[in-house]
């Protein structure tokens, strides 16, 4: 039986690597419970081949999320990427195999499918990942969204950059991101400041106090976004501890 609650936006090879790849929207019918984000809709970008788990574990997720620094060691060690596995990607992945999603912009192409709702590129993987064509379809129409790429120093910056904000993991990355004109979203150690006159913290984090939600903020609709400045956040899930200088 398809699932009502989530479609599927594409099936395909990965633009990382050439692997095959899913991407899942969910929270069509039943918004996302996620405290941080509010009732978004979600994406996952996943391998299509083989559990999350086990993509970890092998380094196949490098077909989803490229070079990202939070992946760890190419084995699940020292991981540091916030995404819970055996949450969310664990169980759309599941679903998806037993045939329980329909297709969505691929049959119904910006027909509004998300239609004044708020879209999250990349829940899990990075939507550089994906086909740009695919997240321009699944947006017609929509509020807005949220979305990330640590892919920002290989892709076309004059395509990506109003879609995306640039992940950067240093000062210096940031500095090379915006000379490429994106706004970024940095990632730091516990404690760490945003940089003044450059960042504000994220507005949603807990060190911020969570003010608003990621649905009413959007902030980080790259350089579409009102917002001009850009974001920073401390280190936060499980895997905090290894993000460091």
């Amino acid at each position: 039986m398809t699932n009502p609650n989530g479609v599927i936006l594409y099936e395909g090879p990965s633009q990382l690597d050439g692997a095959p790849i899913v991407v899942i929207a969910t929270g069509l019918k039943q918004g996302s419970t996620n405290a941080k984000t509010g009732a978004m809709i979600q994406t996952y970008i996943l391998r299509s081949d083989m559990p999350p788990i086990d993509a970890v574990k092998s380094g196949d997720d490098a077909s989803i999320c490229g070079g990202c620094t939070h992946r760890g060691d190419g084995t699940g060690k020292g991981r540091s990427c916030y995404v819970t596995l055996m949450h969310g990607p664990r169980g759309v992945w599941a679903a998806y195999k037993r045939g329980a999603y329909g297709e969505g912009v691929a049959r119904r192409p910006a027909h509004g499918l998300f239609k004044d709702r708020m879209v999250r590129l990349g829940t899990y993987g990075d939507p550089a990942a994906v086909p740009v064509k695919v997240w321009t379809t699944a947006l017609f129409n929509t509020k807005g969204w949220t979305g990330y790429t640590h892919q920002w120093n290989s892709i076309d910056a004059a395509v990506w950059a109003p879609l995306v904000m640039a992940s950067a993991d240093s000062e210096r990355e940031m500095q090379l991101a915006h000379a490429l004109g994106y706004r970024t979203f940095r990632v730091t150690p516990l404690g760490e400041q945003p940089i003044k006159g450059i960042e504000i913290v994220c507005p949603a984090s807990h060190e911020a106090g969570q003010k608003v939600e990621c649905i009413d903020c959007k902030a980080c609709m790259g350089t579409s976004a009102k917002a001009r400045v850009s974001i920073q956040i401390q280190a936060h899930g499980t895997g905090k501890r290894y993000v460091q200088n």
